[in-house]
């Protein structure tokens, strides 16, 4: 998930608008029975899910083993980040 941009001439400030709650929470639904959750991607959007899954979906929030950052990843980067991510995840239980 990327963050709105939104720039006005003549206007200070970073551009960036906050992600709609609506949009967070329907994510964290999407992942509420998921028993690890490991939240990738660019960008300061993974701190907002966090933040928001704390707020208002606490349980969902217990169960966030892992925040990464990397750019703009293909299906197949995700896939075998995540390999390895919850490889060391089972190694370390």
């Amino acid at each position: 998930a990327l963050p709105i941009l939104h720039h006005k001439r003549g206007e200070v400030g970073s551009g960036r608008t906050a992600l709609d709650a609506k949009y967070l929470h329907s994510v964290l639904q999407v992942v509420n029975k998921s028993k690890e959750i490991l939240i990738l991607g660019p960008g300061s959007a993974k701190l907002e899910l966090i933040k928001h899954a704390h707020q208002h979906d606490p349980k969902i929030a217990e169960n966030i083993v892992g925040v990464e950052t990397v750019d703009h990843p293909s299906d197949k980067e995700i896939l075998a980040y995540a390999r390895k991510f919850f490889y060391k995840v089972d190694q370390m239980l």
